[in-house]
């Protein structure tokens, strides 16, 4: 079995506009709710990096962690970051935050 599915919540601000804000999600495979969060940081600098240079932003890594768009203006506060087990919103499976699947 592979590793444990990870949802990653980070809040987020227009700098341009401070009234305007909202969450930008990553998910992906992960051992620890802390290790979700240091890839997400790493796929999103490494998406942020490739915009500003004017490049594509890189594809899904194999670990099957992406980022599919980053808006220029908006700011992410990684330090209020929150990572928990995904669930997947259609499944009759719940995981609950031990870890356990309850059916």
């Amino acid at each position: 079995m592979g590793l444990p599915y990870y949802e990653v919540d980070v809040p987020t601000r227009n700098t341009a506009q401070p009234g305007l804000s909202g969450v930008h999600v990553f998910t992906g495979p992960a051992d620890s709710r802390s290790a979700a969060v240091r890839i997400a940081h790493e796929v999103y600098n490494a998406a942020r990096a490739a915009q500003e240079a004017g490049l594509a932003i890189p594809a899904r890594r194999p670990d099957g962690w992406g980022v599919r768009g980053c808006r220029p203006g908006w700011e992410l506060d990684w330090p209020a970051a929150r990572a928990g087990r995904w669930n997947e919103p259609y499944s009759w499976a719940h995981v609950g935050d031990d870890g356990d699947i309850d059916l």
